[in-house]
């Protein structure tokens, strides 16, 4: 089996597939070293809005976190150190980048074709029997579509590819976007930077995010009492999917959510005219709602400005915005975000009958489950389309997911198959009654980066964690079609 990258998804299901014998396992990953999201994105600030505790692996808890939401260092070091102590690290090609991958009819395998990242050498063709493409949603950095954005004269980056040689201190910086991103690195911008200005397009519901260290009596009993850790992760669990009860009721439960994040956002933004720029425009949960309790306040700060103007062309000096002013800035740091929807581009991806996963997703990408898509024999898709929480750990979804790819794997084993691919009508079937369980929440009430151009939310799970789980439980012969391998 061939795993396209080390982040926490390939690393979960390389996990699953070696502890069950399964050891025939190469992970191949376009940066240096395993982490995916995490080796990338090392912007200041860069942290997880999921409790520390909870963003682990069950199968690699780790009693010791040093904040109750860790640091991107901290929880890249575990997710390597983890790769280490399981044996996955001596399984994965560094510096390789996949650039196809074509389904063979004929000997029912995959070729996948990479080529060095760190050289302009020949292409690498390499053959396998299953193909998991662990890629993930937030890998490829999304740019506003603004005039001209090749002709700012200064230093500029996107958030995700961080420059490390950058000083912010005495530099008038920009920073276009408010989502997740900004929310971290602008609190640790704006005491260094001479000027800070902000670009919003929308502004956001924030709930207080409380970052602090790990109490030392906590750190103690967890380190101490597995049975604790389990607990602590099962309360963590359970409360964080009050968010996902606010989205899906929001004329009920989720006027609560929003009550407690206007109150918190009230508090941090006394002056009427910034909190009414900063106040969003749509209901709460309609869009990812940010944990943060020190973005607003940099608001405030005296050498920053929250711009809510549109841009309409980027000058050499700076952004020109809708009200005709521009703004001077030595640097722009883009921080809007990923392409979401199209998840494995570049990488070309052909199945049977030589059909493109672009072709197949021409509508909007769609699985079954997330995790496997008709007309593609034995590939596996890690954090696939609608399977985003909307406030929980994807790294739950991910155990469960690299479980169901293990169990598919057993299943042609066990039946002699060559390949499974799963059925048309299963996948619609699927497809259908996810897309009913939108109707009437949050997500359906403003364009947002779940959805598509005609309003299908392609990125988000509609239901509860728990619920996901009991999905993926167990494969069913019914819903694929197992393929016997021709004969010679």
């Amino acid at each position: 089996m061939i795993v396209v990258g080390a982040g926490f998804g390939g690393i979960a299901v390389a996990a699953e597939l070696l502890r069950h014998g399964l050891d025939d396992v190469t992970l191949l990953e376009a940066a240096p070293g395993p982490g995916g999201t995490w080796h990338h994105n090392r912007y200041p600030g860069a942290a997880c809005d999921v409790p520390s505790h909870l963003y682990s692996y069950s199968f690699a808890q780790r009693p010791d976190w040093t904040h109750l939401f860790s640091h991107q260092p901290e929880i890249l070091a575990y997710l390597r150190r983890t790769a280490d102590s399981l044996g996955i690290t001596p399984r994965i090609v560094t510096g390789t980048e996949v650039t196809a991958c074509t389904w063979d009819d004929r000997t029912c395998t995959w070729t996948v074709r990479s080529r060095r990242t760190d050289t302009t050498g020949p292409y690498e063709e390499r053959v396998a029997d299953a193909l998991v493409l662990a890629t993930g949603q937030l890998d490829k950095p999304s740019f506003p579509a603004v005039e001209g954005l090749s002709r700012f004269a200064g230093r500029s980056f996107h958030s995700a590819r961080w420059d490390d040689t950058y000083d912010p201190r005495g530099k008038r910086v920009a920073v276009i976007g408010t989502g997740a991103s900004a929310a971290q690195l602008v609190p640790e911008i704006a005491p260094l930077a001479a000027r800070l200005t902000v670009f919003q397009r929308t502004g956001n519901w924030f709930l207080p995010r409380s970052d602090r260290p790990t109490p030392a009596l906590l750190a103690r009993v967890l380190r101490r009492l597995p049975v604790a850790r389990r607990a602590w992760r099962g309360l963590l669990h359970h409360g964080i999917e009050l968010i996902t009860l606010c989205v899906r009721h929001p004329r009920t439960v989720g006027r609560i959510g929003a009550a407690l994040s206007a109150a918190h956002m009230r508090r941090q933004l006394p002056d009427p005219e910034l909190r009414r720029k900063a106040w969003p425009d749509h209901p709460f949960g309609c869009k990812r709602v940010l944990l943060s309790s020190d973005f607003l306040p940099a608001l405030r700060r005296p050498n920053t400005e929250l711009v809510t103007d549109r841009i309409v062309r980027m000058e050499p000096e700076g952004p020109v915005t809708a009200d005709g002013r521009r703004h001077d800035v030595d640097c722009v740091i883009y921080a809007t975000g990923f392409r979401t929807n199209t998840f494995m581009l570049p990488m070309r991806v052909t199945g049977r009958g030589g059909r493109t996963v672009e072709e197949a997703w021409s509508e909007g990408a769609q699985a079954h489950l997330g995790i496997t898509v008709s007309g593609f024999p034995s590939m596996f898709l890690m954090y696939g389309p609608n399977t985003n929480t909307s406030g929980g750990s994807i790294l739950f979804f991910l155990e469960a997911q690299a479980a169901y790819v293990r169990r598919a794997l057993q299943l042609t084993l066990r039946t002699g198959a060559a390949a499974l691919d799963v059925r048309a009508e299963a996948q619609a079937r699927g497809l259908e009654r996810l897309r009913a369980r939108f109707a009437g929440t949050a997500w359906t009430a403003c364009t947002s980066w779940y959805r598509t151009a005609d309003g299908r939310n392609v990125a988000n799970w509609p239901g509860y964690m728990g619920e996901y789980a009991e999905r993926t439980r167990r494969v069913d012969p019914s819903e694929y079609h197992l393929i016997r391998a021709p004969r010679p």
